[in-house]
């Protein structure tokens, strides 16, 4: 029983047996004498006392079923004793407070779950933050490691499509692809190599930077290629291009542009806080001067584009707004667009990026008052001040590949700005398996799934997943507030949604090797030049982008590498997509109580699906089209709703600059918090249906909860995390999410099935819509 303490519960058992143990004290002569004259009363009255002793029998018997109801003894689940079992509860008990069995989980939820967990980690010098997901995804980077540096598995028979079941072809393929992967990570880790070249390939491309771009002018194209050179380097500069389905189309490839999501400093926000930008420009001039130490006006040139991003990023839109549909959707001809910043040639840049064949005649301006702006901006800019910022940000964009002591002064600035040890990095194989991932990720993922995923695993996640569904659904029927037509297209589209379990069997198949070769065939990978390896990656990255104006949108591509440990929904194509890199354990276990994989994988499922019908998913109908699909009075209703949350979130509170309070951006974060509930709330339905049909043994050593406790502890534990100030704030600036502990918090806040399951006092949630 929840609250009952260990000893509670002995005590209970031990009630059964007499007060005192052992032999009773014998009869006295005196005692034996009482004895004798009371068998002699008792044969004289026996009708007298059998009737008394019935009416007392009765009585009793009445007061037992009239007075005092029945109740049903506590059903008695047995406990899993299994490896898996074991594991579970020790990771739950090594994560909860000291003061577990003491701790109101009604208002202290995230310390109850996580004290121990903050107890046990420390961050690394390296880290701004870190939770439990990044312990996840340190076990699989860890794994990834040692794939990388072991010989091509060719005797692993771990599943179907392992290198000992291909046929002799495909082993080959196979192998030459494990090659090119692992040399693309060898070169990495050849620290010497890259160490021994220093600046001398990043200074080859800031040389080809200044001379498209010269402080004197050439011709009024110079503008136009730069950008060009730079966004074929994958560097983003004034402008930024995303090639993607069309909201409204969601079966046609369209062209977008775009203000930067950074135009230095990670948000916005930095640009009015004195004390960072005179240490970012302190940064840049002196990694300048490294770069083009003749230069007498660099320190000038750095202050003048201070002022440009100053003013590049009061022309851009806020965070909230940034991913806001009904913000950012602004169809134009291409002419059109060209006209708003006609100093950057917008339809000669994308006639260049687009593939031969392929002609533009439309694409989507996310904020047209940024590239009017833009006009304005570039015209009080000096040359030599575009010229110093088109080299920062391709050194912002180049540093990770460099080692040498002329790109410090960045390094240094960045750590700091995260809160990090300013000299520290990463150990060198993990940065490896991260640049292996960023460039290879489809071969990576190929020989992860091999190690590391079942197709039991596979099931289980569809099985979750699929229950969350079903349980939306019995949501949307009783749903009071929604008109019944909106109800009728709501459920078509949970119907209707795509679930993208594990890892991809097309574009690319990551199961077939040579759909991977000819993926990656124009990559060229030199197992002694890191740095040309990530400009061939980089390079490769951009033209695939572009690729997709070819052909109608790929429905079964995947936005994301089977490795991370992630989630996400995709609102045109109406698709959820998990990657095996996120069910591992403990957020998902398929030899542990359902329990715990429902309320921690269940709830991140919930999460995503609530993302079709939140304040961006709402906007798009059952076929993934940006439309009015939702009668007034509906959006009316939501609005109120969601207004609740807007105001619940933006009252949590971390330490900003000068130590003053700064709140979480109640409308910023207003997607996921409306998704944490929505996903929790159908998540523990989904498992209390799944558990009716199928009871859940209970795990060791947690007697003090009960099953539907540790649900949500399962789901808390997940959140556990520890963030350094700094990263607090850059988070809080421009992350749509809220702090992992405000996670917990509200989320717990808003849930009435958390309320009931701990007898919380207060059994209402602050803020509801599913």
């Amino acid at each position: 029983m929840a609250g009952q303490s260990s000893e509670g519960a002995v005590a209970s058992s031990s009630e059964r047996m007499p007060l005192l143990a052992g032999k009773q004290p014998s009869e006295s002569d005196e005692s034996k004498g009482s004895i004798k004259k009371a068998a002699k009363f008792m044969a004289e009255n026996a009708v007298v006392i059998c009737i008394t002793l019935l009416t007392i029998a009765l009585v009793v018997i009445l007061c037992t079923f009239f007075v005092f109801p029945t109740k049903k003894p506590p059903t008695k689940t047995s406990v899993c004793l299994t490896a898996a079992c074991v594991h579970a509860s020790s990771e739950i008990l090594y994560n909860l407070s000291p003061d577990y069995k003491s701790l109101d989980p009604c208002t202290n939820f995230e310390e109850l779950v996580c004290g121990g967990w903050d107890d046990r980690h420390d961050l690394r010098p390296d880290q701004g933050d870190a939770f439990t997901g990044t312990i996840m995804s340190e076990n699989s980077q860890m794994l990834l490691r040692h794939i990388l540096e072991a010989p091509y598995p060719n005797e692993s028979k771990h599943s179907s499509f392992s290198p000992a079941q291909l046929v002799q072809t495909l082993s080959s393929v196979d192998e030459q692809n494990f090659d090119k992967l692992r040399d693309a990570y060898n070169a990495c880790m050849d620290e010497d190599a890259i160490k021994k070249v220093g600046i001398k390939p990043l200074r080859d491309l800031l040389i080809q930077v200044a001379r498209l771009y010269p402080t004197e002018a050439r011709h009024d194209n110079d503008l136009y290629e730069t950008i060009l050179f730079l966004t074929e380097h994958g560097v983003s500069s004034l402008v930024e291009f995303g090639v993607g389905a069309d909201d409204k189309d969601p079966d046609t490839v369209v062209v977008s542009v775009q203000p930067p999501y950074r135009i230095g400093l990670p948000a916005k926000n930095y640009y009015t806080d004195d004390d960072v930008l005179k240490k970012y420009q302190d940064a840049l001039t002196q990694t300048i001067d490294k770069f083009h130490p003749d230069n007498k006006n660099n320190k000038e040139f750095s202050k003048e584009v201070i002022e440009l991003e100053k003013k590049l990023a009061a022309a851009s839109p806020d965070s909230e707004d940034r991913d806001d549909v009904t913000q950012y959707y602004n169809p134009m001809t291409l002419k059109e667009a060209d006209g708003l910043a006609p100093q950057i040639h917008l339809a000669e840049l994308i006639g260049k990026l687009e593939p031969t064949k392929v002609q533009t005649k439309g694409l989507i301006v996310s904020s047209p008052s940024y590239m009017s702006n833009l006009t304005s901006i570039l015209s009080a800019s000096s040359r030599g001040t575009l010229q110093t910022y088109f080299t920062w940000k391709a050194i912002q964009a180049y540093a990770s590949y460099v080692e040498a002591d002329e790109i410090k002064p960045y390094t240094r600035f960045a750590n700091d700005l995260q809160g990090k040890d300013p000299d520290s990095t990463p150990e060198r194989w993990r940065t490896c398996v991260g640049h292996a991932d960023e460039g290879l990720g489809w071969i990576l993922s190929r020989f992860f799934v091999e190690k590391a995923f079942s197709e039991k695993a596979k099931i289980f996640g569809d099985t979750i997943v699929t229950d969350i569904k079903d349980q939306f659904i019995e949501k949307l029927k009783v749903t009071t507030w929604m008109d019944k037509s909106v109800i009728d297209l709501a459920i078509e589209k949970v119907h209707k949604i795509v679930q993208k379990i594990g890892y991809p069997t097309k574009s690319p198949n990551i199961m077939d090797p040579p759909s991977l070769r000819s993926y990656y065939k124009s990559v060229e990978v030199n197992a002694s030049s890191f740095f040309q390896n990530a400009v061939s990656i980089n390079r490769f990255d951009v033209k695939n982008e572009w690729a997709a104006l070819s052909y109608q949108t790929d429905r079964d591509a995947w936005g994301m590498t089977v490795p991370t440990v992630n989630a996400y929904y995709n609102p045109p194509g109406n698709e959820i997509v998990f990657p095996a890199g996120i069910m591992q354990f403990p957020v998902f276990d398929v030899n542990a109580p359902q329990y715990l994989s429902y309320g921690a994988f269940g709830s991140v499922s919930g999460h995503e699906l609530s993302h079709a019908f939140d304040s961006t998913g709402r906007h798009y109908d059952q076929n993934g089209n940006y439309t009015d699909w939702w009668t007034t009075d509906t959006v009316a209703a939501f609005k109120e709703r969601a207004e609740c949350f807007v105001d619940q979130y933006s009252h949590f509170t971390v330490p900003g600059p000068n130590d003053e309070p700064l709140h979480v951006n109640g409308r910023l974060t207003l997607g996921e918090n409306i998704a944490d509930a929505g996903g929790i709330t159908a998540a523990f339905a989904a498992w209390k249906k799944r558990a009716a049909e199928t009871p859940n043994e209970d795990l060791p050593g947690l007697e003090h909860f009960t099953q539907e406790q540790l649900f949500f502890v399962g789901y808390a534990g997940w959140w556990c995390g520890k963030t350094r100030k700094e990263a607090a704030i850059d988070r809080i600036y421009s992350d749509p999410h809220a702090p992992k502990w405000a996670r917990i918090l509200g989320t717990m806040a808003n849930s009435r099935d958390f309320k009931n399951s701990f007898q919380c006092k207060e059994r209402e949630p602050v803020c509801e819509i599913w």
